[in-house]
């Protein structure tokens, strides 16, 4: 075994903090303020090359695996950029992994490089008001016509759709009722996000003001068959391919935030003077921090491990999901007891760990809940009846 980076994984690491040095805590705070989209971070990031490190080469990719992926995702969210810098990217770093595996070559050429090079901005409708994490009871619904497919329905919680031109959209296209299996009759479509045809309403949100989040009305949107991606009704397997990826990347993005708060608590305790002495001398003060520090370092080597079993193309749904519900505690602890360390002005904005400790609840919650990430361990390692 060996717990450090190469050289490669390191210079990736260096060059991600170089770009984000020149976005201070200021400029977060701002965003957070005003919510506009980070155009600038994003275009940086873009000219780095970095929007395609885990694309393919022949595609002007970096060829690169979910565990440099996961460096760069944590050295944003670690920067101080937390999940709202993080988020800005997130979905071209894991969400054209579908193309790359299931796309022919025609698509491949024609969806990538525009990606990677910037041009083109995705977001993902998957979940829907009335389904939520039961994604087999979607109900958008793709009716073939000749050449090309008619989408109607809704997705909510669809990131970044208010700058998007593209969309990865999985839908029925055979009714559940005449379906074999839940799973059978999804499809999954890359195509333009033409707002004739989709309303997209912003919902507002307790964090990441400056990355949108929306309700998607979707209305006879015509869509190519040459978008679809696959076969037709085998969307649900496409769709699992890209699952583990995100777990591990929302877990690095955690793990990144909880750091970030565990360093201005760390420091704020050492200058913070009460009684004549820095309220880092209590134990009462020092201990939890340090509780934080060995939690946030473990979920660490899980995020890892996780990354690693991926690159190396085994199974790796326990770690991936083990890692996001480790993450997820650990960021979430560190962001409180950075707010608590601070005491009345933890509160305030200028100190920004308010601020993380409302991004800190996106992995909690997203993409996946805490408690079926439990189920999932229960049942699949543990070998436990199936509980819903």
């Amino acid at each position: 075994m060996n717990f450090e980076y190469s050289e490669q994984q390191v210079a990736i690491k260096q060059a991600i903090e170089k770009i984000c040095d020149d976005f201070d805590a200021d400029y977060w705070l701002a965003r957070d303020h005003d919510g506009i989209f980070p155009e600038e971070f994003v275009a940086a990031v873009t000219a780095g090359g970095w929007l395609g490190i885990a694309m393919p080469e022949a595609y002007g990719g970096a060829g690169l695996g979910i565990t440099e992926t996961a460096i760069m995702a944590h050295t944003i969210a670690r920067s101080g950029a937390g999940m709202t810098g993080a988020s800005a990217v997130h979905l071209n770093l894991f969400g054209p992994n579908p193309i790359v595996v299931f796309g022919t070559e025609e698509q491949k050429q024609r969806f990538l490089p525009p990606l990677i090079q910037g041009r083109d901005r995705a977001c993902f409708g998957v979940t829907e008001p009335d389904a939520g994490l039961n994604t087999t009871q979607l109900a958008t619904r793709a009716i073939r016509n000749g050449d090309h497919y008619v989408i109607n329905g809704r997705k909510l919680w669809t990131t970044t759709a208010q700058t998007a031109n593209k969309i990865l959209l999985i839908v029925r296209t055979t009714a559940l009722a005449d379906c074999r299996k839940p799973t059978d009759g999804l499809s999954l479509f890359y195509t333009e996000l033409n707002r004739d045809c989709i309303e997209v309403r912003a919902i507002d949100k307790m964090g990441r003001k400056a990355v949108d989040s929306n309700a998607l009305f979707i209305d006879n949107l015509v869509v190519p068959i040459d978008d679809r991606i696959g076969e037709e009704g085998q969307g649900w397997k496409y769709l699992l391919h890209g699952l583990n990826p995100e777990r591990i990347l929302i877990a690095a993005e955690a793990i990144g935030l909880g750091q970030a708060a565990l360093a201005r608590a760390s420091q704020y305790a050492k200058e913070r003077v009460v009684f004549n002495r820095s309220i880092g001398k209590n134990q009462g003060i020092q201990h939890p921090l340090a509780v934080n520090w060995m939690e946030l370092e473990a979920a660490h080597l899980m995020v890892q491990k996780a990354a690693s079993l991926y690159d190396a193309g085994k199974a790796c749904g326990a770690e991936a999901n083990s890692a996001k519900y480790l993450a997820a505690e650990a960021g979430l602890r560190a962001c409180q007891r950075a707010v608590l360390t601070h005491g009345g002005m933890g509160y305030a904005r200028e100190y920004h760990v308010e601020r993380y400790l409302r991004e800190i609840m996106i992995p909690v919650i997203a993409p996946i809940s805490q408690e079926l990430i439990k189920s999932f361990i229960a049942e699949q390692i543990l070998g436990q009846e199936k509980s819903y």
